[in-house]
C-alpha cells in the first residue's frame, strides 16, 4: 500500500490564458503535517482549490489511497474525507457550537422530520472532549474566543469524518497562547493519522509543527524536503529566488532638508494608556514606532488620525490642528488599520470599488460615477503596486493577504497623502509580499510623503525605518537614528526599557 494518502501528479491550472499552475506535484503521507508554502500568486490557494473541488484542474491527476479520483465539487472532497479550515471561519456567530459543528448534517429524529439538538450536542461534545477542549457545545459562537473558534472549525470538519486537514494560515488572528494550544491539537490529529496540509506565512511555526515542506513559485513546484533537511535560507531562497539578505536589506536614505514638519504630536496624552508623547515627522521621513503590544501604538495613530479623543496635547498635520478624522483627512493623512479586511476593505465589493470608495469625489459626475476615468486610475495602480489580479473587477475577498493590503494603501495613494501611518502592514502577509510593500513604502516616501510605521516584527521596522521611537507602557522612552541600531537585538532590549 502507498504511504501516502494523497498524491497530486502535473497538476496544471489556467485563467484567460494565463497559466497559474505548471505541472505540479505534491504528495501528502497519512498522519504527517506537510507545510504549503509560497509568495503571493505562487498557486498555493489554487492547488487546494481544486483538492477541495472549488476548482477544475485543466490537466493532472488525484490520487488517493493510491487510485484515481475527481473531485468535482466540494460535495465530492467532503465525500473522500476531504476538509479546509479558510482563514476566515464559516461559522455563524448565532448558532450554538453544536450546532454549527453538525450544520448540514445534523443528527435526527422522529423519522428524519426532526433535528436531534440533544444529539448534536452529545456527539460535539465527545469530538471536543476527544480534541483536549473544555467548550460548552450549547454556547453561541459570538461568546467564543478567537483560538476557541479555530477549535470548533476543527470539531466542524472531524465531525464529517475528515482524514485530510487543510489549513490555511490557522494562527493569523491567535494569540501565543492559543497558537500553542493549537499546535498542541494538530500534534495531536497528527498522531490519530489525520494528515494536514499546513499553510502559513509564519516561517518560525512551520518548522516547529511540520514534518516536510514543499515550496511553489509562480506557480511551479520548487522544493519538497523534509523539514529537518530545510534551513531558513534556502527556505527563502526557493520562495524568492534570492537570498534572505536580498529581501528585508535596509538602505540609508537621504531625507531632504525642512523648514515645515509634515506631523507634530505635542504632548499627547490618551486616557491611561498614552502620557505626554511628542514627536515630529518631516517631509519623506519613515519613522517606525516599536513597543510592546499594550504599549500605546496603535491608540496613538488613531489619535493622529482623529479616530480618539485627546485627554490632553494636540496633533498638527501640514500645521493644521486635527480633531476629527475629517480634519486630518482634509490635512492629508491617510491610515491603513491593522486589522485590513475588517476595517481597511469591504470584501464583497471589486478592487476597483475598493479603490474609489474614499475618493468618489473625484470620480463623480452629478450623481454618476465615471467608471472609465476610475477603471484607469484602478489599473495604474495594479501596475505600480505590481497587484496580483485578473482586472480591476476582481472582488477583494479572492485576492491573497498581500495583494488585499496593497489595495488599502492604493486607495490612499490616490489621494497623495502628506502623511502616510501604516499599522502593521505586513501583518499576514508571507516574505514575498512583505519585501514588495516595504519597497513600496520606501518608494513613497521617496516621493516626499511622510511615513509613520508601526510594526511588531523587528526586522520589517529596520528594514523601512530612518528613525525608531521606542514605547514603553504609553510613554516614548528614547529616539533612536537607525544607524544606532546594530541588530534586532539591541531594539528588543530598547523595548524593554
Amino acid at each position: 500500500m502507498t504511504p501516502n494518502v494523497l498524491e497530486l501528479h502535473q497538476i496544471e491550472k489556467s485563467f484567460a490564458g494565463i497559466p497559474v499552475l505548471r505541472k505540479v506535484d505534491f504528495a501528502l503521507r497519512r498522519g504527517e503535517v506537510h507545510a504549503l508554502m509560497g509568495g503571493n500568486g505562487a498557486g498555493k490557494s489554487t492547488l487546494m482549490k481544486i483538492l477541495t473541488g472549488v476548482y477544475h484542474k485543466d490537466a493532472g491527476t488525484i490520487l488517493l489511497d493510491g487510485a484515481a479520483v475527481e473531485i468535482a465539487t466540494p460535495g465530492d472532497a467532503e465525500r473522500q474525507g476531504i476538509a479546509m479550515i479558510f482563514q476566515e471561519f464559516s461559522l455563524i456567530p448565532t448558532l450554538t457550537v453544536a450546532q454549527n459543528i453538525f450544520l448540514h448534517h445534523e443528527p435526527r429524529a422522529g423519522g428524519r422530520l426532526f433535528i436531534n439538538d440533544a444529539e448534536a450536542e452529545r456527539r460535539a461534545q465527545a469530538i471536543l472532549t476527544d480534541l483536549g477542549e473544555d467548550i460548552d457545545p450549547r454556547a453561541t459562537v459570538e461568546t467564543l474566543s478567537v483560538g476557541a473558534c479555530q477549535m470548533v472549525e476543527i470539531a466542524k470538519a472531524l465531525s464529517k469524518n475528515a482524514r485530510i486537514l487543510v489549513m490555511d494560515e490557522p494562527t493569523s488572528s491567535l494569540s501565543e497562547v492559543e497558537a500553542a494550544t493549537l499546535f498542541g491539537i494538530v500534534r495531536k490529529l497528527r498522531a490519530n493519522g489525520i494528515s494536514i496540509v499546513y499553510i502559513s506565512h509564519r516561517m518560525a511555526e512551520i518548522f516547529a509543527i511540520s514534518d516536510r515542506i514543499t515550496v511553489l513559485r509562480d506557480g511551479a513546484g520548487v522544493l519538497t524536503d523534509d523539514t529537518a533537511n530545510v534551513t531558513m535560507e534556502r527556505l527563502i531562497e526557493a520562495m524568492l529566488g534570492a537570498g534572505a539578505e536580498a529581501a528585508m536589506h535596509w538602505r540609508p536614505r537621504t531625507i531632504p532638508a525642512s523648514t515645515q514638519p509634515v506631523l507634530e504630536v505635542r504632548d499627547l496624552s490618551l486616557d491611561k494608556r498614552v502620557e505626554g508623547v511628542s514627536f515630529v515627522l518631516n517631509p519623506g521621513e519613515i519613522v517606525g514606532i516599536a513597543g510592546l503590544t499594550a504599549s500605546g501604538r496603535t491608540e496613538i495613530a488613531e489619535a493622529i488620525f482623529g479616530l480618539r479623543p485627546l485627554r490632553s496635547g494636540e496633533v498638527l498635520i501640514a500645521g493644521q490642528r486635527v480633531r476629527t478624522t475629517q480634519d486630518a483627512i482634509a490635512a492629508g493623512a491617510a491610515l491603513v488599520p491593522e486589522n485590513r479586511r475588517t476595517q481597511g476593505l469591504v470584501l464583497g465589493h471589486s478592487l476597483q470599488d475598493n479603490i474609489l470608495l474614499p475618493n468618489l469625489a473625484r470620480f463623480t459626475r452629478g450623481l454618476f460615477v465615471r467608471d472609465g476615468a476610475g477603471r484607469a486610475a484602478s489599473e495604474g495602480h495594479i501596475r505600480n503596486l505590481r497587484i496580483k489580479t485578473d482586472g480591476p473587477d476582481k472582488v477583494v475577498q479572492l485576492l491573497s493577504g498581500g495583494n488585499q493590503q496593497k489595495i488599502v494603501v492604493a486607495k490612499w495613494l490616490e489621494r497623495n497623502p502628506r502623511l502616510l501611518i501604516l499599522d502593521e502592514p505586513t501583518i499576514g502577509v508571507d516574505i514575498g509580499a512583505k519585501s514588495e510593500i516595504v519597497e513600496i513604502v520606501r518608494a513613497i516616501a521617496d516621493k516626499g510623503t511622510a511615513v509613520l510605521v508601526i510594526s511588531s516584527e523587528f526586522e520589517e521596522l529596520l528594514a523601512m525605518s530612518d528613525r525608531v521611537l521606542i514605547l514603553h507602557d504609553g510613554k516614548l522612552i528614547n529616539e533612536l537614528k537607525r544607524e544606532e541600531i546594530a541588530s534586532e537585538e539591541v531594539l528588543h532590549h530598547a523595548i524593554q526599557g
